[in-house]
Formats: structure tokens, sequence, C-alpha cells
């Protein structure tokens, strides 16, 4: 089994990296071929008027009927782009010729034939100024070493020695067509496509994401690396966001066609994010408060409430969480966590009367999470694994009320989180392609996921904007 090794390193202040691995360019090679066929397959030449001696001639109505391209490369070219070459080819083609000689007047069609057909195309791939991946140039140079027609029709054989003149003529319209007809597909249908990828975009009513390029793409002769921002931000506030200090992530030997390598500040930032919306925050009471639990709160605080107001006794309770901190994320190679902290008020609900306050308690809690990715989409599930709640001092106290609380949050407040965490973020991928065979591995500060891609659609429907 040939292991690819894709060597990637990243600069300071990126959050996601993207690196495509030869692998990839191996796989698409086909579909790119047949793009190119097509492209070239609706090349039109215009009218092709001359004289030669007592002829007069007239060709028009080219048509291409079918291209051989016998050997096509796909590759990386270091610090330019991809390279896309065609060698050694052929072409055939069938046009309509009308010709004058003397009074005599002739019309009819013309199979020709292009052969030794060489292309070499480079696309040079920048960063745009929204931060998107684009083309910015193609460099082309097309030739044909040789052109052969062949005339049929009452004066064919008499019209051969127009041959050369007529094949030298459609030679040189045939080269100047071919790379105007790739720049377009490039600059224009391409680019196009590139365009599909969400560059700054909204992830639900709270938060948005920027997947905006940090810099050009990096070509190497293995791989192609992207170092996109990957940061999360409040709708509310845009400019308001978390500073990175995250380590940069290093992917190291793997056979996927593609990886995608996010640090601990990609996480970091949709907490902040969510954490600024307010959404970490949430009021158990009626039918959300467990009955052992408000059992347990009735029987702990009874003491207290007698104090206070003995009518309060059959009062229903309330408990008030709400998040004080941006939760941090912290990732080893044994896994993802997440520690947050929180305040617990416990209220009680005198009807028609303000809450009454019976106790404030901090609570740290740390959940493990899961990273997946199904599709285009990234998501988390968290599981909470630890709470501790205490009143003044950094230690567990109110022992007995561990148990419950955990239970009660596993139950409410768990499904809450995951309910944003599961639904996912769309990764930077163009439409018609998703991730399969994923494998997430788990590093030191960074998560890397390798996969492969599948093709919903072809590349020339997927251009086919």
């Amino acid at each position: 089994k040939n292991i690819l090794k894709c060597d990637f390193k990243e600069p300071q202040g990126s959050k996601i990296y993207f690196l495509i691995c030869l692998c990839f360019v191996f796989s698409v090679k086909f579909e790119t071929q047949k793009f190119v066929e097509d492209k070239l397959s609706n090349i039109t030449i215009p009218e092709m008027k001359g004289k030669e001696g007592r002829f007069q001639y007239t060709i028009n109505d080219l048509k291409i009927t079918e291209l051989n391209l016998t050997y096509t490369d796909l590759q990386f070219v270091p610090e330019v782009g991809l390279l896309f070459d065609v060698q050694n080819s052929s072409i055939s083609l069938t046009f309509h010729r009308r010709i004058l000689y003397w009074f005599l007047f002739d019309t009819g069609n013309i199979n020709a034939s292009a052969d030794g057909v060489n292309v070499n195309t480079v696309l040079n791939l920048i960063r745009d100024n929204q931060g998107r991946l684009k083309i910015n140039n193609v460099t082309c140079d097309a030739k044909i070493s040789k052109m052969r027609a062949k005339f049929h029709g009452t004066f064919g054989k008499v019209y051969d020695y127009l041959a050369s003149y007529l094949t030298s003529g459609m030679r040189f319209l045939l080269n100047k067509k071919i790379c105007p007809a790739l720049d377009d597909a490039a600059l224009i249908h391409v680019n196009a496509m590139l365009e599909t990828i969400p560059v700054r975009s909204e992830v639900d009513r709270f938060i948005g994401i920027d997947y905006s390029l940090i810099d050009d793409p990096v070509v190497t002769s293995r791989s192609l690396d992207m170092h996109f921002r990957g940061m999360f931000f409040d709708l509310s506030d845009q400019n308001d966001t978390l500073v990175n200090h995250a380590v940069d992530p290093v992917i190291t030997d793997h056979d996927r066609m593609v990886y995608l390598a996010l640090s601990e500040y990609f996480f970091d930032s949709g907490m902040f994010s969510y954490y600024k919306a307010g959404i970490f925050q949430m009021d158990i009471v009626n039918e959300k408060m467990p009955k052992d639990l408000e059992m347990f709160l009735r029987t702990t605080y009874f003491g207290v409430i007698m104090m206070l107001n003995p009518v309060l006794v059959n009062s229903p309770f309330s408990l008030q969480i709400a998040v004080n901190s941006p939760p941090k994320s912290s990732i080893k190679t044994s896994g993802a966590k997440v520690d947050v902290t929180a305040i617990v008020k416990v209220m009680v609900l005198p009807p028609g009367q303000p809450p009454v306050q019976l106790s404030s308690m901090t609570m740290e809690a740390r959940f493990n999470a899961k990273v997946s990715m199904k599709g285009k989409r990234l998501a988390v599930h968290a599981d909470l694994r630890r709470t501790c709640v205490y009143i003044s001092l950094p230690v567990c106290q109110l022992i007995p009320l561990q148990a419950p609380l955990k239970t009660m949050l596993q139950m409410s407040f768990v499904p809450i989180i995951n309910e944003w965490t599961e639904q996912g973020v769309r990764v930077p991928l163009a439409n018609g392609m998703d991730f399969i065979e994923e494998v997430v591995e788990y590093h030191n500060g960074f998560i890397v996921i390798g996969a492969n891609l599948h093709f919903s659609k072809g590349l020339k429907d997927m251009i086919a904007i």
C-alpha cells in the first residue's frame, strides 16, 4: 500500500488548514479530461474565405466530431499552480466547402483530422480581495503538428491539391482557438464554481463563520496548502472576536485525498461567539425540573425558607444556570474536552410575587467533545463527564448536590448544547463534493481530519453554473 506524505506547516495566525494532496489530483484527472474535451468540442471557427489561382473557396460550419486525448497529465507546479498537459493527441472534424473554379461551382463536406495536438495549460491560483480561492491567470500553449483533409464530391480529386492551403489556414485558426477556449473555461466557469464556496456566512441565527483565505495558496510538487481564517463571530457584534493563542497544527503522513486541520482556536472562537450571543443560559423550572431534584432542593433549603418566609414552603423551585465566561477547549491525543464555568442560582417562585434567591453557587463542568465530519458538515457531540459545585472555596462543596445536578445537566442542559453543535457547520467545499471515509485524529492542540472525496456530479456539471 502506497503512503502519500503530505508535509504541511502553516503561518502564524491561521486557524484552519486545508491540504489537497496528489492523490486527489490523480482521482480528478479523468473528470478534468472530460471537461476539457467538452470545451474543445464546442470550439467555433469563423468562416474562412480565400483565393488561389482560379479557385475561390469558402469554408464554414466547422464541427469537431471526435477528440482523442491520447496522453493527459494533471499535476502541481511548485510556486505556480496546477498544470493540465495534453500530448500527442488528435482531433477529427468536418466542415462545409463552397468552391468556384471559372464557371464551375461545387459544394460538399470535408473530413479533416489534426494530429500531434499538444496543449500545455497552467492555472495560477491566488487569494482574491474577498479571501476566496481564485484562478488569477492561465498560461496556455497549443500546437498542432499536422492536419489532413479529404475532399468528397464531383471534383474531389481535382481539389486535393488545394488541401495544403486549406489545412494550413485551418491549423492556424485551430491553434488560435484552443487556448482562448480553455482560458474562458478556467477564468469564467471554474471561478464561478469557486464562488459557490462560502467565505463568510451565517451558521445559525446567532453566529457566523469566516472561511476567508489568509494568504495565497502554497503549491508544492505534492500538495496544495490553503490557510483559512476559520473564525466564528457573533452576528450582533461581528468585530468582537477572540485573540488566537492556539498552536499551529502539523499534518504528517496520510494517504487520503484531503486533510482538514483545526486548532483549538476554531472551537474556542465558536464557543466565545455563542457565549457573547447569550445562548449558554437556561432556567430549569416546572416540567423541566426533575422531581427528585426538586425534592432534594426543597429538603436542603427547608430551613432557609422557614427563616425567610414559611409561606414559600410549597412554592415551586427554579434553577437559573448562566455560563459566566467563554468555555475553553483542550485537545490532547486522548481526545477533546471543554471546560465550562457557570453560576447556578437556586430560586423559589412564589405565585404573584418576585422570585426569591435562596443560594448562588459556582459550577465547574467538563465535557468530552467528539468531532465528526459528514458530507460537508463538521459536527461536535458533547457528553458531560464531571461537575463540581462550590459556594466560596474552589473545592467541591455541597457534595450531596453533585449527583442530582449532574443528572439534571445531562438530561436538560447538554441536549441544548448538542442541539446547536450537532447541526454542524459547513466546511469550505464546492457543491457536488462531499467528504467520505473520514478519519479524525486528535493531537496536542489540534485535530486533523483525513478524508477522501465523493463527487455527486461530474466536474462538467459542477462547473456548469
